[in-house]
């Protein structure tokens, strides 16, 4: 992805992926104190929210807390299968860009006609409905995004939930590791990738993601849904040699984030000998397949493995001569609230 390049600044998709480094560099990693300590108190956190504005910011956080062994309880669940479940001693936090998300709007009026009294939400916008039913509500700083497809919302989401967890653990570590981060979030984003490799996904059937369940790859499956129009499906952990391969085809790709070193002579025995198809990693390292470097940053990589996700999403959108704003079904709000 080129900044500098009308083919693609002229979309306002490609302009809020670009603006996420900068975004990521001036975060206040301490506007949620206040909450951070009232959940520190409950000791028992639900991340809820729907599509992009669950996945990557609920699993990332939640792979980090339980690498470091903080001592919260996490779970999450989407907002229509957590009215299911037995919330009296938990917080809630709710994740909506637009505050009118259905499923998690009557989560939270169910949980306030309950009584319960640890409801928070961050929305893109200020006064949404959602923002009404919270005991306490965030806005995110990012903006409107210029695209149906959700980027620089999402990477802001996972932040704030970064930084609200740490807080809770009694751990100030990310306000520090911000303008390296946001260094290597725009090199994954506007590092020019291999033509070959580009050819070879465009051409695709199928377009599969595997990686860890750290919301990276699967958030990367819906965005290719999303912006290249193409069938994706998204291929947990090992999963991809695990049975799935008697319905993949030589003319599918897997995309492989930060692959797991001792399982990649079984990936390519069995998707690359066995089926005959590509399988390209996203790493920062070297692999033995064609690799897609990028920076290494620890325990934040999963923010610069998304842009580099973007990058070669934008690129194979482009190859197939996609508008990459307007997606001819899916729409910004998925279940829009009415009442």
């Amino acid at each position: 992805m080129n900044s500098q390049e009308e083919r693609y600044t002229r979309f306002g998709l490609t302009q809020d992926m670009l603006a996420t480094p900068e975004i990521v560099r001036n975060f206040d990693v301490t506007r949620m104190a206040s909450t951070a300590a009232a959940i520190r108190q409950v000791g028992r956190l639900l991340l809820t929210g729907e599509g992009s504005s669950r996945i990557f910011p609920a699993k990332s956080a939640m792979r980090q807390a339980a690498e470091q062994g903080w001592p919260i309880a996490l779970r999450t669940e989407a907002g229509r299968q957590a009215q299911e479940t037995q919330l009296k001693d938990w917080a809630v936090f709710a994740l909506s860009n637009s505050g009118r998300t259905a499923e998690v709007i009557g989560l939270f009026q169910r949980l306030a006609e309950e009584g319960h009294q640890h409801r928070y939400s961050l929305t893109a916008f200020a006064d949404s409905k959602l923002e009404s039913l919270a005991n306490q509500g965030y806005v995110l700083t990012c903006g409107p995004e210029g695209a149906v497809a959700a980027t620089k919302s999402v990477v802001e989401q996972a932040l704030f939930y970064r930084a609200l967890l740490e807080q809770a653990a009694g751990v100030n570590d990310l306000a520090g590791r911000l303008d390296q981060l946001a260094d290597q979030m725009h090199e994954a984003l506007t590092r020019a990738l291999p033509a070959d490799i580009i050819d070879q996904v465009a051409k695709a059937g199928t377009i599969y993601w595997a990686g860890r369940n750290d919301g990276v790859a699967e958030e990367l499956t819906l965005k290719t849904n999303e912006i290249t129009r193409k069938p994706a499906d998204y291929l947990e952990g090992t999963y991809a040699v695990h049975g799935i391969e008697e319905v993949m085809n030589a003319d599918d790709v897997v995309l492989w984030v930060d692959p797991y070193p001792d399982s990649e002579s079984k990936f390519a025995e069995v998707l690359g000998k066995g089926v005959g198809m590509t399988i390209i990693a996203i790493a920062d390292r070297e692999t033995q397949f064609p690799t897609i470097r990028i920076p290494s940053a620890g325990d934040l990589a999963p923010f610069v493995q998304m842009c580099a996700g973007w990058n070669v999403l934008v690129e194979v959108g482009l190859r197939l001569d996609i508008d990459l704003d307007k997606p001819q079904r899916a729409r910004k709000v998925g279940n829009e609230f009415a009442g």
